[in-house]
């Protein structure tokens, strides 16, 4: 395949997930330069077929085709896949001289700069690495100059001609910071010069870039309350009346939020009948719900995506456990406050959370009531686009068929989820749900299981675990959850 059709595939698939994310990860404007070498192929066959042409034969010649080159340029990034990008362009001069007999010499030079407009696919590899390819136009002004000595004569010297032609290149970036990058690029520009010639110029460059809007904030480490403090024995004349006590108590839930998304799942549900058996044991008590994220986007856009997400319990506190919303309070911290390093997935995963804030309650009695229900989840990862059963579930699986024998009044619900790799929903939808019907048969088939008391749901590609940028990443997510649901 040629490079050029490379690299509309490349931009292609680029724009087409642009398409599908409709929050931008990586939003916003930018700015940067390249400096490097600029290479040229000098037509030598040309140039002595028109000297013989005038009765002149070619005994040497000599070619200048390096020069420095360099590129400012300014774009807007859509998301983590799709941009566009503008500049200034300045690839340097290339000559040549000609030794010729009749002695004499014919020296001619070319000076190209001018402006382009490309979009730019990005592929990220990493959080902070990625490779990218462009395609887009130049419009250039060649600027010609020619002079002779001895027998050959120049009768026009100078020539000047502004042309727009195509351009493409790739590269990799490597992000410092939220603000600062470096880029690696090579690139070859289509040129017209001012006599009817037409090559390629190549531009082998590295540069850097700066991103408007970028702050980087310190981690705020989270500061767990102090434990209470045990009192010392002293001595009384008279017993003195006790007084009862109020403290306000932190209830970390672990409640976590797929990526970009306010949306609970069942299991975290579940989580909440905890608090609200708490707060309807005791009316008098207030809470906030704290809402975080992880620093994967833009710091505005996780800000508000925390209030959703603390909003949306609050929401279920209120029409589900009949919490009287003057309790209740929701806040949204963004990636303010991480409890873990975001370098990392498991990091990511631990800060996409939210935390319940209790205040004025006399005893932590509450915090630790039994649920109406209870939930547990075991992970089972697939290949990808395959739904059959590996071998090293078995044992997994037979430790769930043993605790639903041991607990007859208990269903299972069982969920499959893929990557966001497939060609379409539909086909994600197909797969997930394959994937959680042969887990139910696999149940049934092999340990005895009734079949009344399970469920297969397919959820496609709608609930990440983990971000897909990573082949690790794409893994977790091509997996079955299977929830015990405990009876009321």
């Amino acid at each position: 395949m040629k490079l050029s059709n490379i690299l509309g595939v490349l931009v292609a698939a680029a724009l087409a997930a642009a398409g599908s994310n409709a929050v931008a990860d990586d939003s916003g404007w930018y700015v940067g330069g390249n400096l490097g070498e600029a290479q040229a192929k000098i037509a030598n066959g040309r140039i002595t077929d028109d000297l013989l042409v005038q009765g002149f034969t070619v005994t040497a010649m000599n070619d200048d085709d390096r020069h420095l080159g360099y590129k400012l340029f300014g774009g807007y990034q859509f998301n983590r896949y799709a941009a566009i990008e503008g500049g200034y362009f300045d690839l340097g001069r290339f000559g040549y001289t000609a030794n010729t007999l009749p002695p004499g010499t014919l020296t001619g030079n070319i000076k190209l700069r001018g402006g382009n407009f490309d979009l730019v696919g990005l592929l990220p590899f990493t959080e902070k690495f990625s490779a990218f390819a462009r395609f887009g136009v130049n419009y250039t002004r060649a600027e010609d100059r020619f002079a002779g000595t001895g027998a050959v004569t120049v009768a026009d010297p100078e020539r000047n001609r502004q042309t727009a032609n195509y351009k493409f290149g790739v590269g990799l970036q490597y992000a410092i910071t939220r603000s600062f990058g470096l880029r690696v690029e090579a690139e070859r520009y289509r040129i017209d010069d001012a006599v009817g010639n037409r090559g390629d110029v190549d531009l082998f460059s590295a540069g850097v870039l700066y991103r408007f809007g970028q702050t980087e904030e310190t981690p705020v480490a989270y500061v767990a309350p102090p434990p209470p403090v045990t009192p010392q024995p002293v001595a009384v004349v008279a017993p003195a009346p006790v007084v009862e006590q109020t403290e306000r108590y932190c209830s970390i839930l672990d409640i976590e939020f797929e990526i970009n998304n306010d949306d609970m799942q069942r299991e975290e549900k579940e989580r909440l009948k905890v608090l609200g058996t708490f707060l309807t044991k005791y009316p008098n008590t207030t809470a906030v719900i704290e809402g975080h994220t992880d620093n994967v986007g833009t710091a505005e856009d996780n800000m508000k995506l925390s209030q959703r997400r603390a909003e949306s319990v609050v929401s279920y506190l209120v029409t589900e456990l009949h919490i009287a919303p003057s309790r209740l309070k929701a806040v949204g911290y963004g990636e303010s406050q991480p409890l873990a390093d975001n370098a990392t997935q498991e990091g990511k995963r631990a800060n996409r959370r939210i935390d319940a804030v209790v205040a004025c309650a006399s005893d932590v009695e509450g915090l630790s009531v039994r649920p109406a229900r209870v939930t547990m989840a075991l992970l089972i990862e697939f290949d990808r686009d395959r739904a059959d059963v590996k071998p090293q579930y078995h044992d997994d699986l037979r430790n769930v068929a043993d605790f639903l024998k041991a607990h007859p009044t208990v269903t299972a619900t069982i969920e499959g989820h893929t990557a966001n790799t497939q060609a379409s929903p539909a086909l994600a939808q197909e797969i997930s749900l394959r994937r959680a019907q042969n887990i139910l048969n696999y149940l049934v088939d092999n340990f005895g299981i009734e079949r009344a008391r399970l469920s297969a749901e397919g959820f496609g590609n709608t609930r990440r675990f983990a971000y897909n940028t990573t082949f690790e990443g794409q893994q977790e997510n091509r997996r079955v959850n299977i929830i015990i649901n405990y009876r009321k």
